[in-house]
């Protein structure tokens, strides 16, 4: 006789779980409207969710470079022990990052758990700014994040006239870029070639000859992806002009981004490019 509540109960406590679950998963999914599949994960107030974009955000790199991995608050990066630079740098960000009201951090720091990590006095007087990848103006949300895009481990020797100039452009038009799209993955990191042989400080910090950024919106009902490399010197023109396709960096790096995707989103993140639609407001 007891059978029929004992199952009622199980069917109303089932109910009750899922819809936590659905709430829960609704409160921290971004609005996208997509059908895309994959479910944008916003960051909670103490600090990024574990989401799909953990997974999105691995690259991988040939066998023969020397990296180590290390998830930061906001970003996760490969880090160069031999270059004493990153390999690369990524991160999502979010809309509702994009508005945070921290203010930077004052001072850079060497990072005592990655082998080789550069010290700040390698960068004094080197002719070279301490170029973010990671920039301080993506991680205004929160204090360890903006705290952990100081350490040396996210910064490159940069040419000063590039890093105020055409990358400071750049990355103001991806926090437009997130506005507008809700969630964007973004992958930057320098491009060395053999004749690359500049070092600086006594740690001998190698200066790269350019760099690169790869950007996806892979939540988007119709998803799509870009790229730009700049000349580690001033960059003039438009941003138009240092526009490629992922699949054109993959080349240049032998990187490959965004692999986890669905075969069909990355291949059409990756072969195209259109500098009008990604500006389009």
């Amino acid at each position: 006789m007891k059978k029929p509540y004992i199952i009622l109960f199980i069917l109303g406590a089932a109910l009750l779980i899922a819809i936590g679950v659905y709430g829960l998963t609704c409160s921290r999914r971004v609005s996208t409207g997509n059908n895309s599949g994959i479910t944008g994960i916003a960051a909670s107030g103490k600090g990024r969710v574990t989401s799909e974009a953990d997974k999105l955000l691995n690259v991988t790199i040939p066998a023969d470079i020397p990296s180590q991995i290390k998830d930061y608050e906001g970003f996760r990066l490969s880090f160069n022990k031999d270059n004493h630079t990153p390999n690369w740098v990524a991160w999502e960000l979010l809309a509702s990052e994009v508005g945070g009201d921290l203010p930077r951090a004052k001072g850079f720091w060497n990072d005592p758990e990655i082998e080789g990590c550069p010290v700040t006095a390698d960068y004094k007087n080197s002719g070279y700014d301490r170029g973010h990848l990671c920039p301080a103006a993506d991680q205004k949300w929160s204090e360890q994040a903006m705290n952990d895009c100081f350490y040396l481990t996210n910064i490159c020797p940069q040419n000063k006239s590039l890093n105020t100039g055409a990358w400071n452009t750049l990355e103001n038009k991806e926090r437009t870029w997130a506005q507008r799209d809700s969630a964007i993955l973004i992958v930057a990191g320098p491009i060395y070639e053999k004749s690359d042989r500049e070092r600086i400080g006594q740690t001998g910090v190698r200066v790269p000859s350019a760099f690169f950024k790869v950007l996806a919106a892979p939540y988007l009902d119709n998803p799509r992806g870009i790229a730009f490399v700049y000349p580690n010197m001033a960059a003039p023109g438009n941003m138009e002009n240092y526009m490629m396709t992922i699949d054109e960096v993959e080349k240049i790096t032998g990187y490959d981004f965004f692999s986890e995707l669905p075969d069909n989103i990355e291949n059409e993140i990756e072969s195209k490019a259109s500098f009008k639609e990604w500006n389009r407001r």
